[in-house]
Parts: C-alpha cells; structure tokens; sequence
C-alpha cells in the first residue's frame, strides 16, 4: 500500500503517469520519441528548415522587445535561438532531445553564435541551469504538448525564470486548426495520449497567463515557402508581458 503524496510535484509526478508510456512527449522519458522525430532531418517538417518564426521578427522589428537575456524552451533544432544570438541576445535554450540539441548546436558553431544549450527537461532543471531573470521566454511548439497539469510547472518556471518587465512569447496549436479539442479532464478519463498535442482559444491563453499582460495575440501569418521567415496560420501567437 503505497501513501507517497506529500508535495505539489509528487501530484505533478502522479498524474504523469496516469497517461500511457508511450504518450510522454513532455518529461526526460519522453527523449527518445523525440529523437525519432529528429532523426531524418532531411523529412518535410516545416519547422526543420533554419528561419526565425515571423512572429518573432515582427516582435524585434516594431520594438515590442529588445534584446537581453532569452530563454528559448523546446529550442528544436535552435532557428529562433540563432536569430535571438544574431541580434545580441544573451541566448539559453533548451530541449528534450540530444538529438534536437545536437542538431543545434552543429548550426550555432556554423553561424559562429554563442549559445547555452541545455538537454533536459526545463521545469526539473536547476535554476543554476535556467535560473534567470530572463527579458524573454521564446516558446515555438512547447506550451501545446504539456497535458493539463504540466501548466503549472509552466507557470512556476514562469515566476522563478521571467524578469519583472520581462516578457513571455509563445506559439501554439489553435482551436479549429489543429491539436486536440478534448477538454482537461477528458485527457485524463481516456488515460492515452494528447492526440498530438493541446488546441487553445484565445480566451483559454488569456485566462492561463491571466497574471501577465497581453501584448498581442493573433494568428501566426501563412507565409510562402520562399519567405525568409516561418509561418503556419493553424498557430496561435501570443506575447504577454509581466
């Protein structure tokens, strides 16, 4: 008869496991499925190829951020992190899989960029590791694979890492577009996987991060496979400030 719940994370820990194995895309278990993922990069993944999310370049180029200290969470193979670090910020980032890091850093060392990378998973990291303050979190595909309860690990990363002035940029499936519409607790009755990953509205992002202030919140623009920059209009994008 075990009686091992005494803590928050023991809940967190709990509640991971109610979900089959091969679900996890979320905790270090979850690290070999991603290195599948990146194994073929020569696969048509649209965000395999090496450009900087357009809402991303938006965001510089109106001056809605500025360069500082920038964590990149779920950095894949690192485009964003590699236009961050050309622009002169101080650049961490951080992933599941070895061999998305790997993939990574064989890009910084082309580019000549000074970059952290961290594998691992960011919320049992040590905040020596990913401590902060950082002027940005950048988070392109990470919020959507967490399942319902992994939010507030979100958020506590979140009040420990994000600067006060500091700001939060995310892109996510959109409801109508892509990932699962089950509600939270219908994830948790089925006990099988995210179907992919979580669909979000607006007002759903809006009352997550309802302690921060919304900056802007739209459609990610559909741009051409010539354009210089990525884009999918099945995403969210959000940036709030705290």
């Amino acid at each position: 008869m075990d009686r091992n719940i005494r803590s928050v994370d023991d809940v967190l820990s709990l509640l991971d496991g109610l979900f089959a194995a091969e679900a996890d895309r979320w905790t270090t278990g979850g690290a070999s499925w991603w290195d599948g993922f990146y194994a073929d990069r020569s696969k048509a993944v649209p965000f395999f190829v090496a450009k900087p999310d357009e809402n991303l370049v938006s965001y510089l180029d109106r001056g809605l951020i500025t360069p500082g200290r920038a964590l990149d969470l779920g950095c894949g193979p690192g485009r964003n992190a590699l236009h961050l670090a050309s622009l002169g910020f101080e650049v961490d980032a951080v992933d599941l899989s070895p061999a998305a890091v790997a993939w990574a850093e064989e890009r910084a060392r082309e580019a000549g960029a000074d970059i952290r990378f961290h594998c691992g998973d960011a919320f049992a990291l040590t905040a020596a590791e990913l401590g902060g303050p950082y002027d940005l979190i950048y988070d392109s595909g990470c919020f959507h694979h967490l399942p319902p309860h992994r939010r507030i690990s979100y958020r506590a990363l979140l009040d420990r890492a994000l600067a006060p002035g500091g700001h939060l940029a995310l892109t996510c499936f959109a409801a109508g577009g892509m990932g699962s519409e089950l509600s939270d607790a219908d994830f948790y009755r089925q006990a099988a996987g995210l179907g992919g990953g979580l669909a979000y509205t607006p007002e759903s992002l809006r009352w997550i991060f309802s302690d921060l202030a919304e900056v802007e919140l739209r459609r990610m623009r559909d741009e051409p496979a010539a354009s210089p920059f990525f884009g999918e209009p099945f995403l969210w994008t959000a940036l709030f400030r705290r």
